[in-house]
């Protein structure tokens, strides 16, 4: 293309493949034409068209989590950026480094609120509510440089959404080819040293411990062999419900996401532990049952954002500082000095051991599905939730985790998410052999079914489980508890799900006895493509309510020692 040619559109679909996108999602439009023609004559990255703008959004998010990578989501302006609204809410509460491409009015009618096609008043405004930054590009010239702190905000941490408007008559401007294409870097900040001085205050205060431990949030995803280093001197660990699989969950000294909410037993051993180091977690009020989760009195809170420090719980030591960072050099300071508790590694087992039997026993006729379900996944597999009753339940709690990029849910508890979830975690781990999971509910399934054709037409390396109760079951466990047993609204009918997946043109399976699930799920991974797991909830019976609507009477059974 000569440089007379060259375009604003042809930039952004040149500056992406430049930061190493290979797959990007959206759904064309008038506002975005330039764009994705310029992607389509490039031919270098994988353009997914979702059936709505919030599926593709959470398509990309979940892109971004599996890859560790940026993910890329274009709509047209008004409607569409709107319609990506819930998708960006969700990527701004995961921290999940997203770049929204989207277009804009003529700039003669910017602001001015003329009523041009799609042109919504505020939309700048409606974006940066949601997301880390939004940002115009007011001139052509300035394309590049507005792309380039984009891109670099969101992948910065804490990551998180960045919005980008580039109005239609400027995607067909032409301007001069950027030469610092060829050499991109994107001006990502590098891994925050923490304050030596902080670090030895810390380890102070651990080199006195006897029995210590560590929980491991979203912010210390990348920091797996640091976190080893801290098992091996013999902390025990437990993570965030967004931190799962840092530490291999089946490894005996983890709690995984068994974290204390619903489990009695692990909020008393917290008591027994003298210190805990808390790193890259916000210790969200919604993971901690509004607080009120009692962990061990000594907190050292470690995170790259220093609005973490005090937000939520009270530390006796903050330190600001990357997770791989924090990690490694408490370590150092601790080889040699640490000495635990013989007796620790031991009742940090037996513990869990119990912990995990109490909850099972809680199950009711599920006791045995998140085994079922582990044994019939590969090792390396990704395993992806919508919020039902199942995940909320199980699924987020005991099931293993084994690796920092194999679980995506939503973190921001929006039911909906799962399958456009499952689309984009499959999409990033199909090229590297990887089968993708995704567990939802019959209510949520149905907030984005159209989804459904864009597996089909993907031919995405995914299983479906809708976890079928015929009712939005988690709102019934609350309606139970807040509303006298009233299931007001919580009944949407739901297409017969064969059929469905025959018009799909998808392999489809029932499950209607419990012994059957884990059997029937590894037939369906056995397939190549998209296959649809139906799980009779009627047939198999109910899930016993979750905490804190529980009448499992966990704490009576911890308290006689079952």
């Amino acid at each position: 293309m000569s440089s007379s040619n060259y375009t604003v559109a042809d930039l952004v679909a040149e500056f992406l493949h430049a930061c190493g996108v290979t797959t990007a999602f959206g759904i064309v439009s008038v506002h975005n034409i330039p764009m994705l023609d310029a992607i389509g004559r490039r031919n270098a990255i994988r353009f997914v068209a979702p059936r709505g703008e919030m599926g593709g959004g959470h398509m990309a998010d979940a892109y971004a989590r599996v890859s560790g990578g940026l993910g890329v989501l274009i709509t047209s302006t008004g409607p569409g950026a709107a319609n990506a609204v819930p998708a960006l809410v969700e990527a701004r509460f995961a921290g999940s480094p997203l770049l929204h491409i989207t277009g804009q009015t003529p700039t003669r009618f910017l602001d001015r609120d003329t009523g041009s096609v799609h042109d919504v008043p505020g939309q700048t405004a409606m974006l940066a509510s949601v997301c880390k930054a939004a940002y115009r590009v007011r001139a052509a010239g300035e394309a590049f440089g507005i792309l380039t702190r984009a891109a670099a905000e969101a992948l910065t941490s804490p990551a998180g959404p960045v919005s980008v408007e580039i109005p239609i008559d400027l995607q067909r401007a032409p301007i001069g080819r950027p030469a610092g294409l060829d050499r991109l870097k994107l001006p990502i900040p590098a891994p925050l040293a923490p304050d030596e001085a902080a670090l030895d205050e810390a380890a102070a205060i651990f080199a006195k411990a006897k029995r210590p431990m560590v929980w491991l949030g979203n912010g210390a995803r990348h920091a797996r062999a640091q976190a080893m280093m801290l098992l091996e001197l013999g902390f025990g660990a437990v993570n965030s419900w967004n931190g799962r699989g840092i530490v291999p969950e089946d490894h005996p000294m983890t709690f995984g996401g068994l974290n204390g909410n619903g489990a009695p037993r692990i909020q008393e051993f917290y008591q027994t532990v003298d210190a805990m180091l808390v790193v890259g977690s916000r210790l969200r009020a919604h993971e901690t049952a509004e607080l009120s989760v009692k962990l061990p009195r000594t907190l050292v809170h470690a995170d790259i954002d220093p609005r973490a420090n005090g937000r939520t719980y009270p530390s006796a030591l903050f330190v600001h500082g990357d997770a791989a960072l924090v990690m490694e050099g408490l370590a150092r300071r601790l080889m040699g000095r640490l000495a635990p508790d013989p007796a620790f590694a031991a009742e940090f087992r037996e513990t869990k051991r119990r912990a995990v039997a109490e909850y099972c026993a809680g199950l009711g006729p599920y006791a045995d599905f998140p085994w079922q379900l582990r044994r019939a996944m590969p090792r390396d597999a990704v395993f992806v939730r919508d919020v039902t009753i199942s995940h909320t339940t199980w699924g987020n709690r005991i099931f293993p985790v084994l690796g920092p990029r194999d679980s995506v849910h939503p973190v921001g508890a929006a039911i909906g998410p799962g399958l456009p979830f499952g689309i984009g975690a499959a999409l990033a781990a199909a090229p590297e052999g990887r089968k993708t999971v995704v567990m939802t509910g019959d209510g949520g399934f149905a907030v984005n079914l159209a989804e459904l054709w864009t597996a089909a037409q993907e031919r995405a390396e995914l299983v479906i489980i809708v976890m079928n109760d015929r009712g939005y079951g988690i709102i019934k466990v609350i309606q139970n508890a807040m509303a006298d047993g009233r299931h007001f609204a919580a009944d949407p009918e739901l297409p017969r799900l064969e059929p469905l997946a025959a018009l799909a043109g998808m392999p489809f399976f029932r499950v209607a006895e419990a012994a059957a699930f884990g059997a029937t799920v590894a037939q369906a991974l056995a397939v190549r493509g998209p296959a649809l797991v139906e799980v009779d909830m009627q047939a198999i019976g109910e899930i016993p309510p979750y905490p804190p609507y529980s009448t499992m009477g966990l704490y009576a059974r911890a308290a006689r020692g079952g």
